[in-house]
């Protein structure tokens, strides 16, 4: 059975950091593109960064510069380093991880690009 469980979500002021990560179990996805997206309330489901099977990180236009995805295949985790928080990053951080092998370096953004997701990070940024 494949998981993926958040963990590093919390409460910080605005200006702070946070590093959240995706463990990852049942399968191996070094040959995989993962990504993380966030829901606030009310708010449709967003696209927030990525990283293709190769290690290359991709990132939506809202949060370049401030958030840094990155994966560690040994320990098949996914990583994202957020910076100078703003309190409309207040959201659930969910992570995503697409079932097929891929060697094309695709930037995948869309929710119905990914197989399977972690529950969720609650992520709240006060002013």
């Amino acid at each position: 059975q494949v998981q993926l469980v958040e963990s590093g979500g919390g409460l910080v002021q605005a200006g702070g950091s946070l590093r959240l990560s995706c463990a990852a179990s049942g399968r191996t996805f070094s040959r995989s593109a993962m990504c993380w997206f966030r829901q606030a309330p009310g708010k449709e489901r967003e696209f927030v960064g990525g990283v293709t099977w190769s290690g290359r990180p991709y990132y939506a236009d809202s949060e370049k510069g401030e958030f840094t995805t990155s994966r560690d295949d040994a320990k098949n985790t996914l990583y994202m380093q957020m910076r100078s928080l703003k309190p409309e990053s207040t959201a659930v951080y969910c992570c995503a991880a697409r079932r097929g092998i891929d060697y094309t370096g695709t930037a995948y953004v869309n929710i119905n690009d990914y197989d399977y997701w972690g529950q969720g990070a609650q992520v709240t940024v006060s002013s």
